[in-house]
């Protein structure tokens, strides 16, 4: 059965490029797509997917608090983190928050994939 996996970007060029290194690469399932940090949380409240990509910057909530409220929710939760590679100080909070990967963008796929596997244990 393919791992689902929740994509969240604010961008949706970001997602539906994720989105497809995931699906052809790898088989995953995306059962959704938010691009807040709260609608990130409501949907894995919901869904309570395999695993999380996340954006560190986003309006409404950013990707840190997010991924506080998410393992507060679930303490196994699998967050891999988006970011730019201007957001090292971000990304750093994240990975000591709990964060189990991250991805810098631009991404390539093999970058995309390994992070995945790796966060889900494949």
């Amino acid at each position: 059965m393919a791992k689902r996996i929740l994509l969240v970007d604010d961008a949706p060029i970001i997602r539906l490029m994720i989105k497809d290194i995931l699906v052809e690469c790898g088989g995953y399932e995306i059962v959704a797509e938010g691009a807040t940090g709260k609608e990130a949380l409501d949907l894995y409240k919901q869904l309570k997917p395999d695993l999380v990509t996340m954006d560190i910057v986003m309006p409404e909530m950013d990707g840190i608090q997010a991924l506080e409220e998410i393992l507060k929710f679930d303490p196994k939760a699998k967050v891999v983190m988006v970011t730019a590679i201007d957001q090292r100080e971000s990304l750093m909070k994240a990975i000591r928050l709990g964060a189990t990967d991250y991805i810098v963008k631009p991404f390539e796929a093999d970058r995309v994939m390994s992070a995945v596997q790796k966060a889900l244990g494949e």
